[in-house]
């Protein structure tokens, strides 16, 4: 990567909106690039939640792998690692608070722009029930543990669960540097815990000092597939370790707040992506070597509710359980948090540039999308009455069906964005990078073609909930389809709109190609 890559050039962050009452007599209000790397850092921290994924996901990829789910993370990391060159890139040309919906939008049209955006608002909706669900599940039973409230209903976990909407909505509207400084706080010091607790059970284990006599022992079997696991099996685990890393590109939205965007977003998105795949990896390691790699351990695995909460308790102390359990709940409003200032940012960028100030675009005293976060909270808080009153959900469900859901809605946006870059990058020949690096996207797209695939075939068996979760997901992007199909007119203005956006771009456009 050339210093010319990341050189930042001032340009105006948008064009101008279309006309609208009243523009004559007062300046549009924009979003203020306020922002450093380490907000930046920050979303992407957050909305990937390292310290809820690590003690509720891996859970679920027992099932399908056993003993091995430390691979299936390392197998989604390393896809994750070849997507984060998608978003680098592409961070490194444009500079939109849409994300994919731009980024897609300029290389392959408007049409397809506005599908990714829409896939990608749609994840981090259902990413936001999700996270708000687990707060009401982790929350909940921190405060059992404490005695404060024993056995609490399940009305009382979707309690709090709104309330944790509410919060992530304040934090949402008030200034940006605030809320993302707080994201990056809170996941720093939950982190920093989880891997307190991870060294003192690796170091017991090499000891050979395990708590009981359950024969939990160190051993790198935790990365071999028991005998007779499918390749299927292994890649329908691989989406739980896509769920957990979801969320690292969040800081793309933020192009248009922050300081030096060619520089800091790139660097926020790939050295998150880095730490998630090191971190996952290692503690997921940990995790099921700390239970045991036996049949037992992996059943007590599997039936955990907070994996690093119940290794802390059992290695450490009750206390060191509890507080781990509380950084979990924590970790999931962060991350909450983090869903609901993507998919405001989203929905903002896409309404500005359809009707200008108007509606959604509004900005509030704060330079924050107020009004989109608004609708944000509507469709999250909207979501979980539908599954609770119409479907008899409890929280946990709300937190698989939408989990879910939303990964697989992400992947096929993940698979928009890196046939984009390549067009950017491989065939409009825009930046000037070594031709070899084609190999980079076109392995992405092999891992995420193959990941969805595996999901969908064979088709779940009817009357369980993970029938309908290939439907929704794509009844979404059919409908988006057919959304942009049947209205050719808005379609029209935002490809004029992104032509517009794209005049801006820097000298960096008709450097000559590099060739390997």
């Amino acid at each position: 990567m050339t210093s010319s890559d990341t050189s930042d050039v001032a340009r105006p962050s948008v064009a101008s909106p279309p006309s609208t009452p009243g523009a004559a007599t007062r300046p549009p209000r924009t979003l203020r690039r306020t922002l450093s790397v380490w907000q930046a850092v920050g979303l992407s921290i957050a909305l990937m939640a390292p310290s809820m994924a690590a003690n509720i996901n891996p859970q679920f990829s027992t099932g399908f792998v056993g003993r091995a789910v430390p691979l299936s993370f390392l197998l989604a990391g390393v896809g994750v690692l070849f997507v984060s060159y998608t978003f680098v890139r592409l961070c490194q040309y444009y500079q939109h608070s849409g994300s994919v919906y731009a980024f897609v939008g300029l290389t392959l049209g408007a049409r397809t722009g506005v599908v990714s955006g829409l896939a990608l608002f749609a994840t981090y909706v259902f990413y936001g029930v999700v996270t708000s669900s687990a707060f009401g599940l982790l929350f909940s039973a921190f405060l059992d543990e404490l005695g404060v409230w024993h056995n609490p209903p399940v009305e009382g976990q979707f309690l709090l669960a709104g309330a944790a909407l509410l919060g992530a909505l304040w934090l949402t509207i008030v200034p940006a540097r605030r809320g993302t400084s707080t994201l990056l706080v809170i996941e720093g010091l939950t982190v920093a815990l989880i891997l307190v607790i991870s060294v003192v059970v690796l170091v017991r284990l090499l000891a050979h000092n395990p708590p009981g006599a359950g024969g939990q022992h160190f051993t790198l079997d935790v990365f071999k597939v028991p005998g007779g696991t499918s390749t299927s099996n292994l890649f329908l685990a691989v989406v739980f370790g896509f769920l957990s890393f979801a969320g690292f590109e969040a800081s793309s939205t933020l192009g248009e707040e922050t300081a030096q965007p060619r520089r800091d977003i790139p660097r926020a998105i790939l050295g998150t992506a880095i730490f998630g795949g090191i971190y996952f990896t290692v503690v997921t390691a940990i995790e099921m070597m700390g239970f045991g790699a036996g049949p037992k351990g992996v059943k007590a695995f599997a039936g955990s509710t907070s994996l690093l909460g119940d290794l802390g308790s059992s290695y450490v102390g009750n206390w060191a359980g509890d507080l781990i359990s509380l950084g979990a709940a924590i970790s999931a409003f962060g991350c909450c948090l983090a869903c609901m200032v993507g998919a405001s940012r989203l929905i903002f960028a896409m309404n500005r540039d359809l009707v200008g100030e108007r509606g959604m675009s509004g900005v509030s005293r704060y330079g924050t999308p107020a009004r989109a976060a608004y609708l944000v909270l509507l469709l999250m808080g909207g979501i979980i009455a539908l599954c609770a009153f119409a479907f008899n959900a409890k929280v946990a469900d709300t937190f698989a069906w939408s989990g879910t859901m939303g990964t697989l809605i992400l992947l096929v946006a993940y698979v928009l964005a890196t046939i984009g870059v390549s067009r950017l990058l491989f065939f409009q020949r825009k930046m000037a990078v070594p031709s070899w690096q084609i190999v980079i996207p076109v392995i992405a797209l092999v891992i995420l073609g193959y990941t969805i695939y595996r999901n969908v075939i064979p088709y779940p068996a009817s009357g369980q909930p993970a029938y309908w979760f290939p439907i929704v997901a794509g009844g979404w992007i059919a409908l988006c389809v057919l959304l942009v199909l049947a209205l050719p007119g808005p379609a029209s203005v935002l490809g004029r709109r992104l032509a517009a956006e794209e005049g801006f771009m820097t000298e960096r456009e008709s450097a000559p190609p590099v060739d390997a």
